[in-house]
């Protein structure tokens, strides 16, 4: 494998870039917005989505999508969750047989509730599937500081190939053969995160917080469950890890976005100041529609989503949330 696609011209696509130029792959990096390409192909970085920091010589940038799949040996997608099912659709005529392609899109289908995996095994039958998650802020991959991720496919031959094309002293690639898993933790942990956030600027206090990450945890892993994969691979780095990353400190856009929802802004006017998505609004509701549908009880995914989707207050849905009945601690796991 000597040469990759990457689709998304924001900040984790363009920290990716980077990645993979340190790895000494030859790198394409599609972006829907013109002056991304212009400012990226000009060797002026990506200022609009990760300013400061300078992108890796070499990176290509280009408007064309299916011209940037074509020939590359693999192919990452790095666009915002809602749009992936559309973007890989457009790619599908260009996208060869059996091509990798990997999920780096941190959330779950509205409406389908549908996992990144499953969206891209729907819109690219013919390709071969893997999902890359864990703690990684764009900003500290893009500098080049240490960072651990998962790479996670049913075809572990597969994930080896692609984890050694990526990995490099500074970017560790571990391996993993759960990318339900590895989905969920990625999704689940931006909901998660605004629960944080809503506390956070509450002064709640530190100990409610250490209650809403383990409880946060137990409800992916109830998810994960019961969607087939393995829930004691939520102790790694696309569960545990990317959890304590997303929601102890502030560059989280969805602990931010909690924060000043906690402060008592709207969740639209937020939004709407915002060029980045913040992946856990939407997510929220897609994880509280697929627990509906999967039998499971997920009271801190409702709550958020009541506050962040249905305008509910944020004084009685937290109330309610943290006056719930503790009963046993691992139901539904062991």
């Amino acid at each position: 494998m000597t040469s990759i696609a990457i689709i998304g011209g924001g900040s984790f696509g363009t920290a990716m870039a980077c990645v993979a130029r340190r790895a000494d792959l030859q790198v394409t990096i599609w972006a829907r917005e013109l002056e991304v390409v212009e400012s990226i192909s000009a060797g002026r970085g990506n200022p609009f989505f990760l300013p400061g920091i300078a992108v890796e010589g070499g990176v290509k940038a280009s408007s064309d999508l299916n011209e940037t799949v074509r020939s590359a040996d693999y192919i990452l997608l790095a666009v915002p969750s809602q749009f992936l099912r559309g973007v890989a659709e457009r790619m599908r005529p260009a996208v060869r047989a059996g091509t990798p392609v990997v999920s780096c899109s941190k959330g779950i289908e509205r409406g389908t509730c549908a996992l990144m995996p499953e969206v891209i095994a729907e819109s690219l039958p013919e390709a071969a599937v893997a999902v890359l998650a864990g703690p990684s802020f764009a900003k500290e991959v893009a500098r080049g500081l240490v960072t651990g991720v998962t790479l996670a496919s049913v075809d572990q031959m597969l994930a080896e190939r692609l984890a050694k094309s990526l990995s490099s002293a500074r970017f560790r690639v571990y391996m993993c053969n759960d990318p339900i898993s590895a989905t969920i933790g990625g999704a689940f942990k931006n909901v998660l995160a605004i629960a944080c956030g809503i506390v956070m600027a509450r002064d709640m206090g530190e100990n409610v917080r250490g209650l809403l990450i383990a409880r946060g945890l137990h409800e992916m892993a109830c998810i994960a469950r019961a969607k087939g994969g393995n829930p004691i691979n939520l102790l790694g780095l696309a569960g545990a890890g990317d959890v304590t990353l997303t929601c102890m400190g502030t560059q989280s856009r969805n602990t931010t976005f909690g924060i000043a929802l906690g402060q008592g802004r709207s969740a639209a006017d937020i939004l709407a100041e915002r060029k980045v998505v913040t992946e856990g609004v939407q997510t929220a509701a897609s994880i509280a529609e697929l627990g509906r549908r999967l039998g499971l009880h997920l009271p801190i995914a409702s709550a958020v989503n009541r506050i962040v989707n249905e305008a509910a207050s944020i004084e009685e849905t937290m109330t309610e949330l943290l006056a719930h009945p503790p009963g046993a601690e691992l139901t539904g796991l062991v």
